[in-house]
């Protein structure tokens, strides 16, 4: 379910988170490192006027190479930032799966439980002082569950 899931999220994205997915991917890799370093470290040599028959065209302290350099971190940001809002969207519906299951778990292991305590008292054994036993028969409250949630979410 989790991967069909997974999948319909993957598929119904826009072209710009697509795109974004995609730069991400691409542009977080070791070959894009290399290529920056190659082109950066090639720039300030031709720069420097340490390459010979290439003319400097942006002298130190390089300017053009500042604002290029700006330009590609404000926009691989960008993309950065449309991926993992996706991916945090894609998360949050996996902590609302998750809970969903674990409430029908809580309720399985409960109603558990009580059989368990039904058979013991046909079969005559008692659990009258057992205190952990009572309150684990209780059902869940989930109202309880929920106001200790905001409690936490207006704290922080």
């Amino acid at each position: 379910m989790i991967s069909r899931l997974k999948t319909k999220a993957i598929s119904s994205r826009s072209y710009t988170e697509k795109i974004a997915d995609w730069i991400t991917k691409s542009f977080g890799s070791l070959i894009f490192l290399l290529l920056n370093i190659s082109f950066f470290g090639l720039w300030i040599m031709v720069n420097l006027g340490l390459v010979p028959n290439i003319v400097p065209f942006d002298p130190f302290p390089f300017g053009l190479l500042t604002m290029m350099v700006s330009l590609e971190a404000i926009l691989l940001t960008i993309f950065v930032l449309i991926s993992q809002t996706r991916i945090e969207q894609m998360e949050n519906l996996r902590e609302d799966v998750d809970l969903h299951f674990e409430i029908i778990t809580e309720e399985e292991i409960t109603k558990l439980i009580q059989m368990t305590k039904l058979i013991a008292e046909k079969n005559k054994i008692s659990f009258e002082g057992d205190m952990e036993l009572k309150e684990m028969l209780k059902p869940l409250n989930l109202k309880t569950i929920e106001s200790a949630l905001e409690k936490d979410i207006l704290k922080n």
